[in-house]
């Protein structure tokens, strides 16, 4: 059996999510053995992640979910998962995290095709989608709709990132609140990349 390379940064990463290291990715594996700086700034940008003067703890864990979700990693939505369990999140707000990312993954192929072709007809055509759990949300409206914004930027959807800043702004959100959830998402994101 191959000796799993491991160091003492590796180990506290993968100890921030739960992940043993006999589960660790290809990718911790060759950041571990080239003793590379990333993993101190890799952990310190996710711990500083889950707190925030702008988002409570269940908001945090919900976002952190939906974002998960958004780059299929499980690892990440197992943990997110725990976490909103934990923050007294219910099973209908932790399945509405999931929701959000599946209905605007969707979304934003749609709107991102829409931006890109720049033709009138494509935007007078009807979508005919149903969406009607951005009606009545669970988590609330002004949360769907930052959650529906985070996932709009990772997946780059300049139509729908415009949409729902927008809308947030409207509802009274503040600007530190839409930058808070955004930095979270980014963060989620890169440690995708690292911790599958």
């Amino acid at each position: 059996m191959e000796t799993i390379a491991i160091n003492e940064k590796t180990q506290e990463i993968l100890e921030v999510v739960g992940v043993s290291v006999n589960e660790q990715s290809l990718s911790m594996s060759l950041l571990s053995e080239s003793e590379s700086g990333y993993l101190k700034d890799l952990k310190m940008n996710f711990k500083s992640i889950l707190k925030s003067d702008y988002l409570t703890d269940k908001e945090i864990a919900l976002l952190g979910l939906s974002a998960a979700a958004n780059e299929n990693n499980d690892k990440l939505m197992e943990y997110f998962t725990n976490r909103s369990k934990n923050s007294e999140a219910s099973n209908e707000e932790i399945g509405e995290a999931v929701a959000c990312a599946s209905l605007l993954s969707s979304n934003n192929v749609l709107y991102r095709f829409r931006h890109f072709a720049d033709k009138e007809k494509y935007h007078q055509l009807p979508a005919r989608m149903r969406m009607n759990i951005m009606m009545k949300p669970v988590t609330g409206k002004e949360f769907f709709e930052l959650m529906s914004l985070a996932v709009s930027a990772i997946n780059g959807c300049e139509a729908c990132v415009r949409s729902h800043e927008n809308s947030l702004i409207k509802i009274g959100t503040s600007e530190e609140r839409i930058f808070d959830a955004i930095k979270l998402a980014t963060v989620v994101v890169g440690f995708t990349k690292i911790v599958r």
